[in-house]
C-alpha cells in the first residue's frame, strides 16, 4: 500500500500483527524529494481535500447530497484509526472522533473538520473509508469557502488525464489511467476492477487516501491507495495484478488506486449510507 504514515506506537501494534509497519516520515520525505512531479492541469487543486495524521483524503459530496447534509471525507480502508480492516471484514456507523485539516486551493490549511462516525470503512474488495462529519456543506463553505469535491458516477475511461492531490504532503501527481485489474492483490487483501497509472504518478507513503481527480471535470474518479514498491509478487507493499484467466503479472514501480462511482449508488438521502440501495456496489458486513 502507499503506507500511512503512523507513530511509533501503532506501528509496533502493526508488526505485533504481521503486518508490515509504515515508512517513516523521514523515509517518505527523502522519497519525495528525489521524486519529480508531473504538471498537474490548472482546473485541479488542494481545495477540498485534506491531511489525516497519517493518510491523505477529501471532502466529497453525491451529485445529490444537499448543503446542510453532513459532510464525508473519502479515504482509504487501510487509513482508519482502528487499523487494517481484515478480508471480509465491513465497518458500518462506528463511533469516531478524528479530526482532518481542510486545505485550500494553494494547500494552506484553514481549519480543522470533525468527524462523527465512520460511516463506512473496508479493505474487501476496494480500499475506502467514509467518515461522517459534524459540519454540514453549508458549514464548511461558509466557515472556509471551500467547496466539496463531487463524486463521478460512471465508470473511468483508459487514457484519461489525472492528478492524485496528496493533502498529506500539500503535493499533486499528474499521469493518466492506463487501465484497469480485473483483481489486484496484496498480502492477505483482493481489490476488483482498480485503476492503474501510467508511471508518471509516483506516489508515496502518506499519500493513501489521495483523491484521483478527472482534469478535465474536477471530479473524483478514484481513491488512491497502493504501488508495487520492489518487484515481489503479491506481498504487503508489493501488489501483483490477476487477469480472468488467474495469470498473474507484477509491474514494479506501477501505482493503483480503487475506483469510487460504484459507491455513489450508497449514498442515500441525508448522506447515510445504504448498502441495500439499488446499484450499490460496496461490500456489505
Amino acid at each position: 500500500m502507499n503506507k500511512p504514515l503512523i507513530g511509533a506506537f501503532f506501528a509496533a501494534l502493526l508488526l505485533g500483527a504481521g503486518i508490515t509497519p509504515a515508512v517513516a516520515a523521514e523515509s517518505a520525505q527523502a522519497q519525495e524529494s528525489a521524486t519529480e512531479t508531473a504538471p498537474a492541469a490548472k482546473a485541479v487543486t488542494f481545495a477540498g481535500t485534506v491531511a489525516l495524521s497519517n493518510c491523505s483524503g477529501s471532502v466529497v459530496r453525491s451529485p445529490d447530497s444537499q448543503p446542510t447534509d453532513p459532510a464525508l471525507v473519502l479515504s482509504n480502508g487501510h487509513c482508519l484509526e482502528t487499523g487494517f480492516p481484515g478480508p471480509g471484514e465491513v465497518l458500518v456507523d462506528r463511533p469516531s472522533t478524528r479530526t482532518f485539516t481542510l486545505l485550500d486551493a494553494a494547500g494552506s490549511g484553514v481549519g480543522t473538520l470533525k468527524a462523527s462516525k465512520i460511516a463506512y470503512g473496508t479493505m474487501t474488495d476496494t480500499d475506502l473509508s467514509l467518515y461522517e462529519l459534524t459540519s454540514t456543506y453549508e458549514q464548511i463553505e461558509t466557515s472556509y469557502g471551500i467547496k466539496a469535491l463531487e463524486l463521478e458516477t460512471a465508470h473511468p475511461v483508459a487514457g484519461t488525464a489525472i492528478t492524485v492531490a496528496s493533502g498529506y504532503w500539500k503535493r499533486t501527481y499528474g499521469c493518466d489511467i492506463d487501465g484497469f485489474v480485473h483483481q489486484l492483490k496484496e498480502g492477505r487483501w483482493t481489490w476488483k476492477d482498480s485503476v492503474r497509472y501510467t508511471p508518471e504518478c509516483q506516489t508515496i507513503g502518506g499519500t493513501s487516501g489521495s483523491p484521483v481527480i478527472d482534469d478535465a471535470t474536477g471530479k473524483v474518479v478514484a481513491v488512491n491507495n497502493t504501488g508495487n514498491e520492489s518487484g515481489r509478487e503479491c506481498t504487503d507493499n508489493n501488489p501483483c495484478e490477476v487477469d480472468e484467466n488467474g495469470e498473474v503479472t507484477v509491474r514494479e514501480g506501477i501505482n493503483y488506486a480503487q475506483q469510487t462511482y460504484n459507491m455513489v449508488p450508497c449514498i442515500g438521502t441525508g448522506n447515510k449510507i445504504d448498502l441495500d440501495r439499488e446499484g450499490c456496489g460496496l461490500p456489505k458486513p
